[in-house]
């Protein structure tokens, strides 16, 4: 299981972010953090509407974080651009399973649910600031 480059990259931005502790253009953010400004963009924008950074219009914009990195846990991030942490697709609100009737008596569905549990547990324990 692996979270996507977009993912990644919302994590590397929040970093840039985090770490120079002020607005930045999205053009600094690119460069500081490895990734395209096209593609910087688009995810500034999605972290930009679940609240995690704030984007500030005209010449003398950019971008700033909503939080301080010890608030910002890896989790939040991932799952603002992931979606919520489920290492399997029969986890999700609606799945329908062509295999048992009832999802709650699924052994499967309990063990990924479980994992499921304990990764997003420690992806939510991990915060900006342990990098910085």
């Amino acid at each position: 299981m692996r979270i996507t480059h977009e993912a990644d990259y919302a994590v590397r931005i929040a970093y840039v972010l985090a770490k120079e502790g002020d607005m930045l253009p999205a053009r600094e953010i690119s460069e500081k953090s490895g990734v395209t400004l096209r593609f910087a963009l688009k995810i500034l924008r999605k972290m930009s509407a679940d609240g995690i950074v704030t984007s500030f219009k005209g010449s003398g914009g950019g971008y700033r974080l909503n939080a301080r990195p010890s608030e910002l846990s890896l989790g939040r991030l991932i799952e603002a651009i992931d979606g919520p942490l489920e290492i399997s697709h029969c986890l999700s609100e609606g799945f329908d399973c062509t295999r048992v009737s009832d999802k709650g008596a699924c052994a499967f569905r309990k063990v990924f649910s479980d994992i499921s549990g304990e990764l997003r547990q420690k992806l939510y324990s991990v915060t900006l600031d342990s990098f910085i």
